[in-house]
């Protein structure tokens, strides 16, 4: 390819087919030069600022482009929200601008996110067939006599990050955890910053909105731990996960019963890593992106298959999720203090969904059964009752995770499942005799078992449907054919080979880790280069035939 033959104009207009990603040659590019300018103005706070979030606006429209409105819909109206909140000092009016913030927020991510979910259970449920409208469609097609299809409604990449993003800091600056930004270019390049714009981490506003204002720095040392995140990122994608992915796991779950249980199951562990390493990935190349910009993206990710029972691994995966939800759902509701009525509006929203939806309509006096013998349970011991509310509030929290992840009842399975855990787990705890033994054979085999629980869970996660699932666990617990496992090993050994190197790797020791990064971060920057170019050759030469995309993504 030469200069000449470049569609230079094709450059700066979307494609669906080719969106601006970190395993695309162009997103370097751009990046490039987004480095190249920034050199030049990183001294002058204001223009430094302006020019990310421009950049950033750009990076979201070769991604997902006219949503871009959508975008800037929510950067434009929660900079007003948050300046109106902070310039008034009735309790009322900033009550009313917080409930403003929070329901348009959550009014466009249910509308893009849900209305298909909505609708197609309603017809299931009444025998109708409505049709979703995309009104934003209608009203574009109206204006600018344009021709976009009115009865499909398109999922936003990265709503659901930005969403989450700007309620944070509508709720935060209600509470004075943060003082409101005053330039709205300030505040848009802090919603929109390209690196985690699109598949998180979730930004917090009292984290990142102080570094708006700090001058640009980056040390020798930075410099180099932000060279092997981007490398150590695309290394777990694209070797690791694209790689069992497209060889294996895509395979056994387009159809399960093809083939044995044994490679059901082989397949499941293998989603774990492959879903690790592909999101884990993703936020370490933004964590080096940002930090070559001068700026710093917290941890999502703590080596969670290290994690010893299900509290730990929440505590170590997707640890911006984890943590929003705890601090803006899970304490609001009454956290392990007890409940609240909101934690009961909840569950009575939940119930009546899943009655409306599934058609049970035994389940209200299932439900109501339930709750009398909770009343009296609580009335002849009290201390029942922060028990029964605590576990409560932690169900509902793991339910709207679940649901947080995607419009399908798979997504709500899983977080009921992980919720479960975690209340079976709470109790368990008392009386396990490995809890706090300090032998490596209990160790072992507790982080072992809570691996295999979480893969257990991913059934729901990956599969496509509950017929996918039905015949995953058929498979694994009628078809197990254990005599066929060597020629399954060997037919796949490139596969389960990758899969070990894989999770050893993440079960190194952290110190390990911490010093063969660091080590190479010390590098002079000849050999840096080197072992880079080295990295990024054997990267892409795993590189399949069509880009396998991010699974978070589609959240």
């Amino acid at each position: 390819m030469t200069l000449a033959s470049i569609d230079w104009a094709g450059l700066f207009v979307y494609d669906e087919k080719t969106p601006l990603i970190f395993t695309r040659f162009f997103f370097w590019g751009f990046f490039a030069l987004v480095l190249a300018v920034l050199s030049i103005i990183h001294k002058h706070r204001a223009w430094r600022n302006a020019w990310l979030f421009a950049a950033s606006t750009f990076f979201y429209y070769k991604t997902s482009g006219l949503f871009v409105g959508l975008l800037l819909f929510s950067i434009i109206m929660d900079f007003l929200i948050g300046r109106a909140s902070a310039a008034t000092d009735d309790r009322l009016r900033k009550r009313l601008l917080l409930a403003t913030s929070v329901t348009l927020n959550l009014l466009v991510l249910g509308f893009f996110k849900y209305a298909h979910f909505v609708v197609d259970n309603v017809n299931a449920l009444l025998g109708t067939s409505f049709q979703p409208v995309n009104y934003f469609a209608h009203w574009a097609n109206l204006a600018w006599d344009a021709h976009f299809v009115e009865n499909k409604i398109l999922l936003p990449v990265g709503i659901s990050f930005y969403t989450f993003q700007c309620m944070s800091y509508a709720i935060d600056v209600y509470r004075g955890h943060v003082k409101p930004v005053r330039n709205l270019l300030d505040f848009g390049f802090y919603v929109s910053f390209f690196p985690q714009l699109v598949a998180g981490p979730i930004v917090r506003a009292a984290d990142f909105i102080p570094q708006l204002y700090l001058p640009f720095a980056l040390t020798r040392q930075q410099f180099g731990i932000a060279v092997f995140w981007i490398l150590n990122g695309l290394a777990k994608k694209m070797i690791i996960g694209d790689y069992i992915a497209v060889n294996f796991i895509d395979r056994v779950f387009a159809d399960p019963l093809r083939f044995t249980g044994f490679e059901n199951v082989m397949a499941l562990y293998g989603y774990s890593l492959q879903v690790y390493a592909d999101f884990s990935g993703y936020t370490d190349i933004a964590i080096g992106v940002a930090l070559l910009m001068g700026f710093h993206l917290n941890q999502n990710f703590n080596s969670p298959y290290k994690a010893r029972n299900v509290g730990e691994f929440w505590k170590r995966w997707h640890m911006s999720l984890s943590t929003w939800l705890r601090d803006y759902l899970y304490i609001p509701m009454g956290g392990n203090r007890g409940g609240s009525l909101f934690s009961w509006i909840m569950l009575s929203i939940i119930g009546a969904a899943v009655v409306l939806l599934t058609g049970w309509w035994w389940l209200p006096v299932v439900y109501l059964s339930i709750v009398g013998l909770a009343v009296v349970a609580v009335r002849l011991s009290p201390a029942l009752n922060n028990v029964i509310t605590t576990n409560l509030n932690l169900m509902i929290t793991m339910l709207i995770g679940g649901l947080w992840h995607g419009a399908s009842w798979m997504f709500v399975i899983w977080g009921g499942l992980n919720g479960l855990g975690l209340v079976v787990y709470k109790s368990w705890k008392k009386v396990s005799p490995w809890e706090n033994s300090t032998s490596w054979v209990a160790h072992a085999w507790v982080v072992f078992f809570t691996f295999s629980f979480i893969t257990f869970t991913r059934i729901w996660f990956r599969s496509d449907s509950l017929a996918t699932a039905h015949d995953v666990l058929y498979q694994i617990g009628n078809d197990f054919k254990p005599e066929l496992i060597g020629d399954v090993l060997w037919g796949f050994r490139s596969v389960f080979a990758l899969m070990l190197i894989g999770l050893v790797i993440h079960w190194l020791p952290s110190s390990f880790k911490d010093r063969y990064r660091n080590a190479f971060a010390a590098l002079p920057l000849w050999a840096m280069a080197f072992v880079s170019t080295a990295v990024i050759v054997v990267i892409y030469q795993t590189v399949t035939a069509d880009m396998v995309p991010f699974i978070y993504f589609q959240f």
